[in-house]
């Protein structure tokens, strides 16, 4: 049995803000030492499915430098399957893709090549750990043509998802996507098995109609379901998010330092896989305080600084009697002394001058501050709760010390001088 996985990594994520501004969504780093893309990428490798294409599209060159040959994931192999990048191209008489299942469309000559029996179709920005290998053998004893994974949501978030109906015997009998008044709780997933000529001759119907979005969730699903197809749902119980939002990937963060985590980074039987840089580890000065966080390799915490409850990346810089509380920084960034970061984003590189203060706590729903790569914050300047500074942004671009709730400081600078 031939399996070939296809992880799609296209996505802008314009809801993640400052993060995607100069990456796609699946290369935003994540829980300290990852990027998104490595749950999907060591769900695959863990099930022993060593043959992986990758479609991107959108700033793809993080992603690219992150994977390189595969290596980190046992993924660099000639024979025997290994990994493939595509990036965006125009062929002649097609444009730039329109939907997931057009992205899968105008790659599928590379996709069947080598003749697969079965197509497994991931999204590269979700966070979770599955044995695909358990998902195939449910494919082959329901005589699937598809089969796709579904998880129950709250039903107050279900309308955010493509909502399935099923017969006592899992077979899926209604689908709807995002349905502004869900049916059910039973989510998709966004992880599809599919027997290889179904997928074919779907994506091909699909492609001649004028009118389809060419999506996935909007139009190959419902379609195939409406025309009675074998689609099967398999039932998924484990942990799961999609880290859309900027309150869900802060979430989902904060999910990881609770005790005991619904996911846990630390099982030896299910390794997450990633690229790492040789660091230094991690130096915590005498009289500095640390609770419940992940401290990356290369940090340095001097003495009277404190962190509760956040994530560090490698090479982050705290310095005397900073405080950090309910946020991720990233890489390489600096907070200085006397500053104060509460339920906050930081991006790689940030500078945050002495005595600053970015985010804090909120009545009723979260509001995540956010500071975009290789900002550089003066000191004093504060930061409201929701308040957001972009990408390269300098000292001298801030009119105010104040930042308020919502607003959004750009930086002014031209392309040449970035």
């Amino acid at each position: 049995m031939k399996i070939r996985a296809i992880i799609l990594a296209g996505g802008e994520g314009t809801r993640l803000g400052v993060l995607t501004a100069k990456r796609t969504k699946p290369a935003v780093p994540f829980a300290g030492k990852y990027r998104i893309i490595d749950f999907t990428l060591s769900n695959c490798v863990n099930s022993n499915i060593f043959d992986v294409m990758i479609i991107a599209q959108y700033r793809p060159h993080s992603l690219i430098a992150h994977i390189g040959a595969g290596g980190p994931w046992d993924l660099n192999r000639d024979f025997s399957g290994g990994i493939r990048i595509y990036t965006p191209y125009r062929a002649r008489n097609y444009n730039w893709f329109i939907g997931t299942a057009d992205a899968v469309q105008q790659n599928f000559s590379f996709i069947k090549s080598g003749d697969p029996d079965l197509i497994l179709i991931l999204s590269g920005d979700h966070i979770y750990g599955m044995d695909y290998s358990k998902l195939i053998q449910y494919h082959l004893d329901h005589k699937a043509e598809l089969t796709m994974a579904t998880i129950r949501v709250p039903l107050t978030e279900a309308s955010r998802y493509g909502i399935v109906g099923i017969n006592p015997n899992f077979r899926i009998t209604s689908f709807v996507e995002k349905p502004e008044n869900p049916p059910s709780d039973l989510a998709n997933m966004g992880v599809y098995l599919f027997n290889t000529n179904v997928l074919d001759q779907a994506l091909w119907v699909d492609a001649h109609k004028q009118d389809s979005a060419h999506d996935f969730g909007k139009n190959i699903l419902p379609t195939l379901v409406n025309d009675q197809a074998r689609v099967f749902a398999y039932p998924y119980d484990g942990y799961w998010v999609d880290v859309g939002t900027i309150t869900s990937y802060w979430q989902a963060h904060m999910d990881l330092l609770s005790d005991p985590p619904p996911f846990n980074l630390y099982d030896r039987n299910w390794v997450i896989h990633t690229r790492t840089e040789e660091r230094p580890p991690a130096l915590i000065h005498q009289g500095a305080i640390i609770e419940n966080s992940m401290i990356s390799q290369g940090c340095i915490i001097e003495r009277g600084a404190r962190v509760f409850r956040s994530v560090l990346s490698p090479g982050v810089y705290v310095q005397r009697n900073a405080v950090i509380e309910e946020s991720i920084i990233l890489t390489d960034s600096t907070i200085s002394s006397g500053a104060k970061i509460h339920r906050s984003v930081l991006d790689k590189k940030v500078i945050i001058g002495n005595d600053c203060s970015v985010g804090g706590p909120v009545d009723g729903d979260i509001s995540i501050s956010m500071v975009g790569k290789n900002a550089l914050l003066p000191a004093g300047l504060t930061i409201a709760p929701g308040g957001i500074v972009g990408t390269d942004v300098g000292e001298e671009e801030f009119q105010t010390r104040l930042v308020r709730p919502g607003e959004y400081i750009f930086t002014r600078k031209q392309p040449h001088e970035l």
